[in-house]
């Protein structure tokens, strides 16, 4: 999770990277709307929240904000949802078993299934476009790497062995490369590298090693990568294109802004804004250009349904 710099929790640190959102309490606060009379926001998304009984679950509501549903009502913490491709499942983390592992659900919330249960935790599923294969994050080897697995929790393979930190999987829209966290080049910030989605040819997009480049996400025609990174004094949301170049700012907030995701059009991206003193966390969405910017909901680890 990023944060402001004098109380900074690395993106890769161990489990504030598995699971960063047991350390806040989420509200609304207020937020400024760029138009009085906004246009109406198509979709769905899911996220995860504890506002309401304090539990942290999985939401989906429209992408406006109203038809709010918590799908998982669970004692445990859940978190980081993923939709499927055709938009019928959700995968999700859980500690609902005294372990972090990957479950899936049907979209309205029923058939939870625990995918992983290993010894060790596993973390933020991202599902390919296919739909046949799952990516997360595990420390079942001792270190936190990304892998892979069939969508039913089978023939899971690792895709990064370094001995630093990968997190925070994020698939092309063809299935090609996956996108991801790493601090492999200093233990101090992240960057975001790219490898195929056989975990070969790793490279460093962003190569900017005083800040923090964390949480990528591809644009739906995969030209471009949406962030949040720190490097201009405080977390703000980015967009670059795949190879790393044409890096633009389109949040400029007095608060971090981190999780960015495109809505399937390509034309919004939602995000997660700080308010509160850094104690509560809203939804907002904004144009790509970073214009007509929205508060939906509260909530983190915000993605928009297929």
């Amino acid at each position: 999770m990023l944060t402001r710099r004098r109380r900074r929790l690395h993106p890769n640190s161990r489990f504030s990277t598995v699971l960063p959102l047991s350390l806040c309490a989420l509200a609304f606060v207020n937020c400024r709307n760029d138009s009085a009379g906004p246009a109406p926001i198509a979709g769905v998304i899911a996220f995860d929240s504890r506002a309401g009984d304090g539990f942290q679950d999985v939401f989906v509501s429209n992408a406006d904000g109203s038809g709010r549903t918590n799908l998982t009502n669970s004692p445990g913490e859940d978190a980081t949802p993923s939709w499927s491709p055709d938009g019928q499942m959700i995968a999700f983390q859980s500690d609902r078993e005294l372990n972090v592992d990957i479950f899936v659900m049907r979209a309205d919330g029923s058939a939870q299934t625990n995918l992983t249960k290993t010894i060790g935790a596993d973390a933020q599923p991202a599902w390919s476009p296919d739909g046949r294969k799952i990516a997360f994050v595990s420390n079942r080897v001792g270190n936190i790497d990304v892998f892979v697995m069939n969508a039913d929790g089978s023939a899971v393979l690792q895709l990064t062995t370094n001995g630093a930190s990968d997190s925070y999987p994020a698939w092309s829209p063809d299935g090609g490369k996956i996108a991801f966290n790493s601090n492999r080049d200093g233990a101090s910030a992240s960057e975001i590298y790219v490898m195929n989605s056989d975990g070969t040819a790793q490279i460093n997009l962003t190569n900017n090693p005083t800040a923090d480049d964390a949480y990528p996400d591809w644009s739906p025609d995969g030209q471009k990568i949406a962030f949040s990174s720190d490097r201009d004094g405080r977390s703000e949301i980015y967009v670059m294109n795949t190879d790393g170049s044409g890096v633009v700012r389109v949040t400029q907030d007095r608060v971090f802004d981190a999780f960015p995701a495109w809505s399937p059009d390509g034309q919004k991206i939602a995000f997660v804004s700080e308010g509160g003193g850094g104690t509560s966390y809203q939804i907002l969405v904004i144009n790509a250009d970073g214009s007509g910017r929205r508060v939906i909901t509260a909530g983190r680890s915000v993605r928009w349904r297929p």
